[in-house]
């Protein structure tokens, strides 16, 4: 009888090591696989930054200071699309609405208060992003197709034409801009409404290009509180 007692508590003397061992072992790979998480949370690279929130002013005192050294290339989507849209056409099928129009124009004023002296601007051939540089701009902006057929080589383009000292604004399509995040390293993850901005700084011709964040049409009064967009805008994300 001792004897069995004796045995028993020895058997469970052993699970009682046996779950002890266990436990540090779950704890240790526990612990290890939270750790490699937040590594890869903290290495994995971020989606661009929306410039209107309050956390970026320090990105918008960039994008100031970049542009008055015409460092930026800024890539802005056309306006509301015709065929996507119950609203009034602007002209063809193929082109903007006449409030996308509206907006564009008031769009094109807030980019006339950063400055044009020392821009060069394109859009792409398609009649929605030739209508919006239209709206936006006063001065003839050309058009070109590789600010629309940019498949494998939007960076690449951008920087071919990006002049030293100048800015560089395109008025161009959501795929082209998902394209440039895409080759820049930079997740996909924004949706881009009719007329959103993004916004990138090169410093000099052999500079890698920085991403400075995006500003929707809605939010200009965020960055620029002298804003002109009418209210009640559009902020339909078709695509494309």
């Amino acid at each position: 009888m001792i004897l069995s007692l004796r045995l028993a508590g020895a058997k469970r003397a052993l699970l009682r090591k046996a779950f002890a061992r266990y436990r540090n072992t779950l704890v240790i790979v526990v612990a290890t696989a939270l750790t490699v998480f937040i590594t890869l949370q903290l290495l994995a690279p971020a989606s661009a930054p929306n410039l209107a929130l309050p956390g970026n002013a320090s990105r918008v005192q960039a994008l100031n200071l970049s542009w008055a050294k015409g460092d930026v290339i800024a890539l802005v989507r056309h306006g509301e699309r015709c065929d996507r849209s119950s609203t009034l056409c602007l002209g063809p099928e193929d082109g903007i609405t006449v409030h996308g129009e509206s907006v564009a124009q008031a769009l094109g004023n807030e980019f006339l208060q950063m400055g044009l002296a020392h821009a060069d601007i394109y859009s792409s051939l398609l009649t929605r992003s030739r209508q919006t540089a239209d709206a936006m701009f006063t001065r003839p902006v050309e058009a070109q197709d590789w600010v629309f057929n940019c498949r494998g080589k939007m960076l690449s383009d951008v920087l071919k034409h990006k002049v030293p000292g100048r800015n560089l604004v395109l008025v161009t399509h959501s795929e082209c801009m998902d394209e440039l995040e895409s080759q820049m390293h930079v997740p996909t993850e924004t949706t881009f409404s009719y007329g959103a901005s993004l916004f990138l700084n090169v410093e000099g011709a052999s500079a890698q290009p920085q991403m400075l964040g995006y500003v929707e049409t809605k939010d200009w009064n965020a960055i620029m509180p002298s804003g002109t967009l009418p209210a009640g805008h559009s902020l339909e994300a078709s695509r494309f």
